[in-house]
């Protein structure tokens, strides 16, 4: 097991920021729908304009670029996977899906991470704290769905499921990102597949839903420019320094802050309100990250244990 990179305040302070951003998303997402933009474009333009950010970052630090087309191969197909495939699941959900709940269903991807790399790696075997904190965390997905609202197979359901699969890509993706990629720095990687997914969805915004818009209201544009520029091509740059910061599994516990924001801000913002449910699966899921996470565990045994 590697050990643990050391957990600072400015690794706080950095997780806290990137929940807070992330969280206001799934608020920033609602605005931008709800004002008329369609599901194609709103991802398109939010991968293109992070892309753009994004290599303007690479190209400023002169970061080392892959010599290999088979690994620029790779990040473009990951992109589908990793950007394109979930940014859309999450999108097209929230049309139905309160913007608080598509956030607490997200926190899927981190139980989703543990199972997929259990699955293909020697080394992420599930241990009884993995299958206890997987346990849990899939108890939180289905409390928060309802099973009541699963058997009804209704629009809803299948938004909810939508974002549970969305999860599922960036467990995927991740796996497939390690196996692959381990030569390619992950801004570099980051920057690769958003490419990749920008590549792919304006060409499918264009199909379906045409030239954009222009008429959009203030309040779009400026969800528009939130989604792709901060949500997406700055809290990459800054999920990337928290890794390198507070080491990998810290990120997960994004997700602590993420939900939390998402449904306050959905509250203030838009009106919005959550069955008892959802709450109940987000303190579950929560549950679920402190087990996988295990610092707290440990730390809670350290003061238990008395000092010889």
């Amino acid at each position: 097991m590697a050990p643990q990179v050391s957990f600072t305040p400015r690794a706080l302070m950095l997780l806290v920021l990137l929940g807070a951003i992330w969280g206001a998303s799934y608020t920033a997402t609602a605005v931008a729908l709800q004002g008329g933009i369609g599901v194609q474009w709103m991802v398109a333009l939010r991968t293109g304009g992070a892309c753009l950010v994004l290599w303007a970052w690479l190209l400023a630090t002169r970061a080392p670029l892959p010599g290999r087309a088979g690994d620029w191969a790779i990040l473009l197909a990951l992109g589908l996977i990793g950007n394109a495939a979930p940014f859309t699941l999450i999108t097209w959900a929230q049309e139905t899906v309160p913007s608080g709940l598509a956030a607490i269903l997200n926190a899927a991807t981190a139980i989703f991470g543990v199972l997929v790399a259990a699955l293909a790696f020697r080394d992420e075997r599930l241990t009884p704290q993995r299958m206890l904190g997987v346990g849990v965390g899939v108890l939180g997905v289905i409390v928060a769905l309802g099973p009541a609202q699963l058997l009804a197979l209704d629009l809803t359901s299948l938004a909810q499921l939508a974002l549970v699969a969305a999860g599922l890509c960036y467990g995927i993706t991740g796996v497939l990102g390690r196996l692959a990629l381990g030569r390619v720095a992950p801004q570099v990687a980051a920057t690769g597949m958003m490419t990749g997914a920008a590549l792919s969805l304006v060409p499918i915004a264009l199909l379906t839903e045409g030239l954009p818009a222009t008429h959009y209201a203030g309040e779009v544009w400026v969800a528009l420019a939130y989604s792709a520029f901060i949500a997406t091509a700055i809290a990459y740059l800054i999920y990337y320094r928290l890794i390198a910061i507070a080491g990998a599994g810290t990120s997960g516990l994004t997700t602590l802050i993420v939900a939390p924001v998402s449904i306050l801000l959905g509250a203030i913002i838009l009106h919005e309100s959550l069955p008892l449910r959802a709450y109940a699966g987000f303190l579950l899921l929560a549950a679920a990250l402190a087990i996988l996470d295990g610092r707290l565990a440990r730390r809670l045994v350290a003061r238990a244990t008395p000092a010889e």
